[in-house]
């Protein structure tokens, strides 16, 4: 406790050069992670084509494959983080993702695709849970939402490089045409994309086991180092209303953000004819701009909420956030005009980024600091069945089996959209009372 004292009263005084230095590379890996995971939703049309699939095997692709082992691995890889060094734990993950991107290009069907998606999964599974345990380590509870907002929004920034670099890369590999390799052999465009965007990220890997020294860890006792999975669940257990309304809120309402944005290409592509590259241009622009200032304002909003006493603060920023989705998602879709729909959209994904920032804070309120890495993990696995799987699929199945039209696709997403951003605001709002009353209690009892 005296350590964490010690710390509290540093970075109160301004000593956070380094700390923000560790958010600045965690973000950075978390910009590779977003490009190597949304450039497919770029490449909708030439993998349907090239591997003769439908919306709903391109859903399952995007989503589930992904989902799957990132959920499942991402337990036992977030023990892991609880207990050794989370640098290295994240530079591992990095070189795995960024390996099995490139090797998405090497794909040949829809089973390969889908295997080389799955190994995206598992070393992506390896960032989040660590870095929001070292970023809540190297900062004052006051700063946390800024400091988990900005790392949040490189997911953002990753989501929209991924459609303007992306877009613009696969307009200038389209040139290039089909290209023959020794050993490899034929190389469509599409897999070519996945070369160039995924290589890169082996860098970042390097540079984050070179560079970043874990952080001492706060609020540790004698007895939190043996904290085993069943003791998190018996922990999750005592606390089931509080993890109940965080995880279904927080994942209904992520499930609204990954409804729109993994299939606003396809919207704009199918809807409007548009160029990928304009596409591209287009959704990285809201992104980059609207979802990280969203990100960043439920963040500064959240440390609002905390400063004027507010034990509840994460879950009210992030009601806010699904209230605000509800009005634009619903519209988007209806209006004819090509600048009317993405306004609308970016008013959506500005409120959609909410829950990023503020599902990660309170997180980390709301267990002592040696499981946090493990209730995120947990977390996770809501957020990618009702989040990547659930929005990605959903709108699949329902504009393949409901409105049974591609070009409707913008009707699916407003229908999944909203249903989720309204049941994932209810949750929240329900466990308020319940989140206030674990966060103090972790407070007092773990510092």
């Amino acid at each position: 406790m005296e350590n964490t004292a010690n710390m509290e009263e540093q970075n109160s005084s301004g000593s956070l050069a380094y700390p923000w230095y560790i958010v600045s590379l965690c973000m950075l890996a978390y910009v590779f992670s977003f490009i190597d995971r949304q450039v497919i939703t770029l490449l909708i049309e030439p993998i349907r084509a090239d591997l003769q699939i439908s919306d709903t095997q391109f859903s399952l692709l995007h989503g589930l494959a992904f989902a799957m082992l990132y959920a499942v691995a991402g337990i036992p890889i977030a023990r892991m983080a609880d207990r050794r060094s989370r640098p290295v734990i994240i530079s591992v993950g990095i070189f795995v993702w960024s390996l099995a991107t490139a090797m998405c290009g090497l794909a040949k069907s829809f089973v390969q695709l889908f295997l080389a998606r799955m190994a995206v999964g598992v070393g992506e599974a390896a960032l989040s849970p660590a870095a929001y345990s070292m970023i809540t380590d190297s900062f004052p509870k006051s700063k946390l939402g800024l400091a988990l907002g900005v790392y949040s929004s490189g997911s953002f920034l990753g989501g929209g490089l991924a459609f303007i670099i992306g877009g613009a890369a696969i307009a200038i590999i389209n040139q290039w045409g089909v290209q023959q390799f020794p050993v490899i052999g034929v190389v469509q465009p599409w897999q070519m994309t996945f070369f160039m965007v995924g290589l890169p990220g082996l860098l970042v890997a390097a540079l984050f086991i070179v560079t970043i020294k874990d952080p001492d860890r706060k609020g540790v006792t004698e007895d939190s180092t043996a904290f085993t999975f069943s003791d998190v669940l018996h922990y999750i257990g005592g606390h089931k209303k509080t993890f109940a309304a965080h995880y279904v809120g927080f994942g209904l309402l992520s499930m609204t953000l990954y409804a729109l944005m993994n299939w606003a290409p396809a919207y704009f592509l199918r809807k409007y004819g548009m160029p990928v590259k304009d596409v591209g241009l287009y959704l990285g622009l809201v992104v980059l701009i609207g979802n990280s200032a969203g990100v960043l304002a439920s963040g500064w909003l959240t440390d609002l909420f905390t400063r004027k006493g507010y034990h509840d603060a994460p879950l009210r920023a992030g009601m806010i956030g699904g209230l605000g989705v509800v009005i634009p998602a619903v519209l988007f879709s209806q209006v004819s005009g090509f600048g009317g729909s993405l306004a609308l959209l970016a008013v959506a994904l500005f409120f959609a980024s909410f829950p990023m920032a503020t599902s990660a804070t309170a997180l980390q309120l709301m267990a002592p600091n040696q499981m946090r890495a493990q209730v995120t993990a947990l977390f996770f696995l809501f957020m990618n069945m009702f989040g990547i799987t659930g929005g990605a699929t959903l709108v699949a199945l329902a504009t393949d089996f409901i409105f049974e039209n591609d070009v409707m696709v913008g009707y699916s997403m407003s229908l999944v959209s909203a249903t989720g951003a309204i049941l994932g605001a209810g949750f929240l709002y329900w466990g308020l009372k319940y989140f206030a009353q674990t966060e103090r209690e972790v407070a007092e009892r773990h510092g």
